[in-house]
């Protein structure tokens, strides 16, 4: 079966497919990824190994994965992920084999990138796409970008002109990672309800000097003195704070760092006012703490 990423929620709420085959754009992938998780959490498959196939990666550790049973004695996930998309012909041999028999009780999550023709017809991969559900996450062309940002803005409660969407649109330039920061800055910067081409154009032409993107290309460099100067240039600058705490808090996320992400909950409540502290000495000690994450 294959489905669109729109289709997926409606399909999610039935009994799930023992196997799922994710490929395409890196941010729709993600979110139908994440979206096949939480409902595996829902229905009871209380156990996640994630398995990621880089080099030297044994695939005899797949089928032990599917053997092994549950330690929480209900169902179980099998994240499986292959960032470059080319499982090798050992591999391709062991997916082949894997979805002629897929074990009971467990549904195993498969996440590509995104494939061209000649992989789309690879022996390996027509197999797993006949023995399960195939989600090919494409993004919307230029065209229907605008649509795009319109639906995205209606999950946060917010809604814009077709002339301040088209305005987005632009300036993204088909790039759906930035569409998806352009909406959450939106939502962090103005309530729910209608947002005025004016109000638009503000946020997605206000790029400081020291900007956001600066600060986290400094995290992921782990340049802690890059972090310290870009912080004290936002500071001056007047940046957002709550725009300034997202980018700390993806950074955080996408290491998986449970101390950081609470060190950042905390700051949210100080930005709030239900707390106390310095907000600025804060996020330069979560910036620090991240370089070293």
């Amino acid at each position: 079966m294959n489905l669109r990423p729109d289709q997926l929620a409606g399909h999610l709420e039935k009994a799930l497919s023992p196997l799922y085959v994710v490929h395409g754009d890196d941010l729709l992938a993600i979110e139908a990824g994440d979206a096949i998780r939480a409902a595996a959490r829902k229905q009871g498959y209380a156990e996640r190994e994630v398995l990621m196939v880089t080099s030297g990666f044994k695939w005899d550790d797949l089928f032990m994965a599917a053997g092994n049973l549950s330690l929480f004695g209900g169902d179980k996930l099998i994240d499986l992920r292959i960032p470059s998309g080319k499982p090798g012909r050992d591999g391709g041999e062991a997916l082949g084999r894997y979805c002629t028999n897929l074990p009971g009780g467990i549904v195993t999550l498969i996440s590509l990138p995104e494939l061209d023709w000649q992989a789309k017809k690879a022996s390996w991969f027509t197999k797993l796409t006949a023995a399960g559900v195939a989600i090919e996450c494409t993004a919307p062309g230029v065209a229907r970008m605008p649509e795009w940002i319109a639906t995205r803005l209606q999950r946060q409660n917010q809604s814009a002109s077709r002339e301040a969407l088209d305005f987005i649109a632009t300036h993204v330039e088909g790039n759906l990672l930035a569409a998806h920061q352009e909406i959450q800055k939106l939502a962090l910067l103005y309530p729910e309800g209608e947002i005025s081409l004016k109000d638009v154009e503000a946020a997605v032409l206000n790029v400081a000097r020291y900007d956001i993107d600066a600060l986290r290309d400094a995290l992921k460099s782990r340049d802690a003195a890059r972090c310290a100067r870009t912080l004290d240039g936002l500071k001056a600058e007047g940046a957002a704070l709550p725009l300034v705490l997202w980018a700390l808090a993806n950074e955080a996320r996408s290491r998986a760092a449970r101390i950081a992400l609470l060190h950042a909950a905390r700051i949210d409540r100080m930005i709030k006012g239900v707390a106390r502290g310095d907000v600025w000495d804060e996020m330069l000690q979560l910036a620090l703490r991240l370089t070293r994450t």
